[in-house]
């Protein structure tokens, strides 16, 4: 196993994507192999994220920045393959946030759950044919999804439509209570703006006079 995950390795850090011409730049002004810049990378980041202050955020930013930037990239393209590539990702990723909600309370405090989930986010997002958005929407969500479509199809439509109902009934209260203080402001205006009957009588006896 761990022989085939070195040659993963090395086949990805031979391959042309953004890690590895930023790798091979600085191999360039170093003399640094590849190899070993991104050994020591991975090294550094690690012990951050067991040791180091604020490792949550380091670990959302890991998962989130680089996803959001070759996302809006892949909009941008008129290339369509990237932009189910990324909508994969995010389908894989929400629902790994919304399953970290519940356990995130009982696994945070392990010394390597940071390490883990950011191993995790970036095998997700990995620029190769085999990362896990991929590997887990064709055999966990997509086959999962396509047995209860139907059943989804329907949850989602009843509550679109009670969504529309409480939506409709709130903007018909607002409504009616703008229409009804519209009535009464009127009126107490004009209320305060009529003379009194003594008033009346005392500027009628005056023009007589």
């Amino acid at each position: 196993m761990f022989a085939k995950l070195k040659e993963r390795v090395e086949k990805f850090l031979n391959e042309k994507n953004f890690v590895t011409d930023f790798l091979g730049k600085i191999e360039e002004k170093t003399g640094i192999k590849k190899k070993i810049l991104a050994i020591g990378a991975v090294s550094v980041t690690g012990l951050y994220l067991i040791f180091g202050y604020g490792a949550s955020l380091l670990c959302n930013l890991i998962g989130f920045v680089y996803p959001a930037y070759y996302s809006i990239k892949a909009i941008e393209s008129p290339n369509k393959d990237d932009d189910t590539k990324w909508l994969t990702y995010w389908v894989v990723y929400g629902i790994f946030s919304v399953g970290e909600f519940f356990s995130d309370i009982f696994l945070y405090w392990f010394p390597f759950y940071y390490v883990g989930k950011c191993l995790f986010l970036l095998w997700c997002m990995a620029p190769v044919a085999w990362n896990g958005s991929q590997v887990l929407y064709t055999r966990v969500v997509r086959p999962f999804f396509l047995r209860h479509e139907a059943a989804v199809d329907s949850v989602v439509s009843d509550l679109s439509g009670k969504a529309m109902t409480a939506a409709e009934s709130v903007t018909r209260e607002v409504l009616h209570t703008l229409v009804k203080n519209k009535k009464i402001l009127p009126a107490e205006t004009a209320a305060k703006e009529l003379p009194s009957p003594s008033q009346s009588g005392e500027s009628s006896h005056e023009k007589s006079q």
